[in-house]
C-alpha cells in the first residue's frame, strides 16, 4: 500500500501554496483574512459616504459633554453635571456588580440543584426537578419583572419605620428592608493612607492582602499535596490556611480603623449605610435563579458522566456519601461541567442588559439608553456598547477556558 507525502526540500514554487499541504491552510487563511478586511473597509467607506451626504459624521465628542440626568445606583462619585463618559462608567461598573453577583449565586443555586436532582429522597427530587422545569422554561424578563413587583409590594415603605411604635423595624437594629431597596451597613476608614480618609489606595491594600493571602494558601497546599505523595502522610492546613486568610486581613482593618456606617431614618427617607436598590436584587436574584436551573442540568450531567465504579469504589473505601461526592465525583464532573458553564457565564453578562426593564442604570440603559436620545449619536454609542459585551464575554471565556485547561486530564 502507497501513501501520498509532501515533497521534502526541493525548490519552492508558487503553486505550492495551493498543492502542498505544508502551505495550503494558511495560504487559504490569508486570502479569508484578506476578503474580510476588503468587506469591513468597503462597509466603513459606505457608512461615511452616506454619513457624509447627510451632514453627519462619527464623533465621540460627545462623551466629554454633561449627562445632564441623575443615577440611583452607583458605586462611584457621580452627579448630573458629571460627563457622558463618566455615566458610561457607572454603568459599566453596574453591569458587572450584577454580572458577577449573579454568576456567583448561579452556581450557588445550580450546583445544590444539581446534586439534589439525584438524591435518593424522593421528595427533594422532585422539588428540584419542579424547580429547574419552571424557572428555565419561563423567560428571565417575566422573572426579573414578578421579582421587583412582589418586593415593591409586600416589603414596608420607609414611613413604616417611623414613630415610638412602629409598624416595621430594622433587623437587629442594622438592616432595613424597604420597598425602595435594602439598606446595609457600610464600612469606612477612619485613618486614611495618602492624606485621605476612605481613599481607595486603602481597599487596593486590603484587595491586595486577599490576593496574597489566596497565593500563600496555595503553596501551603502544594507543599502538603507535595509531602504527602513521597510520605503518604498528609500535614494539617486548615487551621495553617485559616490564620493565612483572617489574620493578616483583620490586623490590616485594625491599623486603618475600619468603622461601620449604620443606616438611620431621615426624614422621609433612610440615609447612611449601604443602599442596595430594588431594581438591583430583583435583576440579581431573577439572572441567578435563572440560569442556576440551566447550570443545574449542566451539574447533572457531569455528575452523571462519572463511571459509577469511581463512587462505589470510594464507598469501598468507608468514605461517606458527601465526601464521596465532594472529593471524588465533583472533581471529576468538572471536566464535562466548565465548557457549558462558561457559555452560561456569557448569557447572565449579556441578560443584565435586561435591567433597564426595572430601571436599573446597566451600561445599555445609561450610553445605550439615555446618552443615545439626548445625543443622538446611536453609531457611536451602539459600537461602545458592542464594544463592551464583546471584550467583557471574551476575558470571561479566556479565564474560564484557563481554568479549563488546568483541570482537564493530562496525559502521562
Amino acid at each position: 500500500m502507497s501513501t501520498t507525502t509532501d515533497p521534502q526540500g526541493g525548490t519552492f514554487r508558487p503553486s505550492m501554496l495551493l498543492n502542498d499541504t505544508r502551505y495550503r491552510s494558511m495560504t487559504l487563511q490569508v486570502i479569508a483574512a484578506i476578503l474580510l478586511a476588503l468587506a469591513l473597509a468597503y462597509l466603513y467607506r459606505n457608512l461615511a459616504a452616506n454619513l457624509s451626504a447627510q451632514g453627519l459624521n462619527i464623533s465621540f465628542d460627545f462623551l466629554g459633554s454633561p449627562a445632564g440626568y441623575d443615577i440611583n445606583q452607583v458605586l462611584i462619585d457621580y452627579n448630573s453635571q458629571s460627563s457622558n463618559l463618566r455615566a458610561a462608567i457607572v454603568g459599566v461598573l453596574n453591569t458587572l456588580l450584577v454580572a458577577f453577583l449573579a454568576c456567583v449565586t448561579a452556581t450557588v443555586f445550580g450546583v445544590l440543584a444539581g446534586v439534589l436532582r439525584l438524591s435518593n429522597n424522593w421528595l427533594v427530587r422532585k422539588l428540584m426537578a419542579f424547580y429547574v422545569e419552571i424557572f428555565r422554561n419561563i423567560p428571565v424578563l417575566i422573572w426579573i419583572v414578578i421579582i421587583f413587583t412582589i418586593m415593591i409590594a409586600v416589603l414596608p415603605g420607609p414611613a413604616a419605620f417611623r414613630g415610638e411604635n412602629p409598624d416595621s423595624t430594622m433587623f437587629l437594629d442594622l438592616v432595613a428592608f424597604t420597598n425602595r431597596g435594602v439598606y446595609v451597613p457600610g464600612p469606612y476608614f477612619t485613618r486614611g493612607i495618602g492624606g485621605e480618609e476612605g481613599s481607595i489606595v486603602n481597599w487596593l491594600l486590603v484587595l491586595g492582602t486577599l490576593v496574597a493571602s489566596f497565593f500563600v494558601t496555595r503553596m501551603v497546599t502544594a507543599r502538603a499535596n507535595a509531602t504527602q505523595a513521597a510520605t503518604g502522610v498528609r500535614p494539617k492546613t486548615f487551621w495553617t490556611n485559616l490564620a493565612i486568610w483572617f489574620v493578616p486581613l483583620l490586623a490590616l482593618l485594625f491599623i486603618l480603623g475600619l468603622k461601620w456606617d449604620i443606616p438611620e431614618l431621615r426624614g422621609f427617607n433612610f440615609g447612611g449605610g449601604i443602599k442596595v436598590g430594588g431594581p438591583l436584587i430583583a435583576l440579581w436574584f431573577a439572572l441567578s435563579i435563572y440560569t442556576g436551573a440551566f447550570i443545574a442540568e449542566n451539574v447533572r450531567a457531569g455528575i452523571l458522566a462519572v463511571s459509577k465504579g469511581q463512587t462505589e469504589a470510594a464507598a469501598a473505601l468507608g468514605l461517606r456519601p458527601n465526601r464521596v461526592m465532594s472529593l471524588v465525583v465533583l472533581p471529576q464532573a468538572l471536566r464535562v461541567i466548565i465548557p457549558p458553564l462558561i457559555s452560561q457565564y456569557l448569557n447572565i453578562t449579556k441578560n443584565s442588559s435586561l435591567a433597564i426593564a426595572v430601571g436599573y442604570a446597566d451600561i445599555t440603559a445609561t450610553l445605550g439608553g439615555i446618552t443615545l436620545n439626548q445625543t443622538g449619536r446611536a453609531i457611536e454609542c451602539v459600537l461602545l456598547l458592542m464594544l463592551f459585551y464583546l471584550v467583557i464575554s471574551l476575558l470571561i471565556s479566556a479565564f474560564m477556558n484557563v481554568y479549563n485547561n488546568a483541570i482537564k486530564l493530562k496525559e502521562r
